[in-house]
């Protein structure tokens, strides 16, 4: 089967061959022409026209193409949905639908820049598709970084919650190994998140929260995190010739002025003016 669309394709007009060809029609032929052809051309070559206005295969009201093609040809596979809000925010520059579609719209549009030819486009452009696919079905949920805090943290509370009924103990287990591994783990790569948790274990956010705080001195998950961190820089302040800004950037702080403000309020200083005063501490102390 042939199908034809508008030259210089970004999005949609590669996700949607990809699409046909690895889901509905292994042989099929796209064609791409300037728009001004795409109707005349479907008629003189019996071709299905896609992605352009006023044809079966295009937008629907939010929705792209790759949407209607899932819709039409009734493609259920849980990797193509978890691709389609991806697609849709690339392609329409919604770019909240999905973490991403940003960065496939980056791609796409780098690609289609440095490839003059609509046909290489294709071809390469497949290979993104593949890979795409392959992670939404796969590795969603491998992280880049293996932070040992996160998957740790996730195995002690899949621990604490395969627990049979009536087992449970006045101080969990699971409190007691979860505060020695987040210690004993801190570090640059802490981006550990209720919310992750609670979608990764099935689990409310709320009941983590308040079970959280039961065994973590009456602290919500972010607030005990935070005071570890001051902790951290406090020993960084007394231990390292870092600077400030490194010691914010090592504590995970987005930059100096938060992990500032941060730090005063759990200290009632300035780590500026708490190094200072720990230098002189020390100075005196050798005299």
């Amino acid at each position: 089967m042939k199908w034809i669309t508008r030259e210089r394709p970004k999005i949609d007009r590669i996700a949607c061959p990809w699409l046909i060809k690895r889901f509905i029609d292994p042989d099929a032929e796209i064609i791409y022409v300037p728009f001004e052809q795409v109707i005349q051309k479907a008629e003189e070559l019996a071709a299905t026209p896609f992605d352009i206005p006023d044809v079966e295969f295009s937008h629907y009201k939010d929705e792209c193409t790759f949407d209607y093609f899932l819709r039409k040809y009734e493609l259920k596979d849980p990797a193509l949905q978890v691709l389609a809000p991806i697609i849709r925010g690339a392609d329409t520059d919604v770019h909240h639908l999905a973490p991403q579609a940003a960065g496939l719209w980056a791609i796409s549009a780098g690609l289609a820049f440095n490839t003059p030819d609509d046909g290489e486009l294709l071809e390469k452009g497949m290979l993104i598709y593949d890979a795409l696919y392959s992670w939404a079905k796969h590795l969603q949920k491998v992280k880049h970084t293996q932070s040992p805090v996160e998957h740790l943290l996730l195995e002690v509370f899949n621990k604490y919650l395969k627990q049979k009924k009536g087992e449970e103990k006045k101080v969990p287990s699971w409190a007691l190994e979860l505060k020695e591994i987040i210690q004993d783990q801190i570090d640059t790569n802490l981006t550990l998140s209720l919310k992750d948790i609670s979608e990764e274990l099935n689990v409310h956010p709320a009941y983590l929260s308040r079970e959280f705080s039961k065994h973590f001195d009456n602290l919500s998950f972010g607030d005990y995190i935070r005071k570890l961190r001051i902790e951290k820089a406090i020993h960084l302040l007394e231990s390292s010739q870092h600077s400030l800004s490194e010691i914010a950037y090592l504590t995970g702080f987005s930059d100096q002025s938060h992990f500032t403000r941060i730090f005063k309020k759990y200290t009632g200083q300035s780590p500026s003016f708490y190094k200072k005063i720990m230098l002189k501490s020390k100075k005196d102390s050798k005299g």
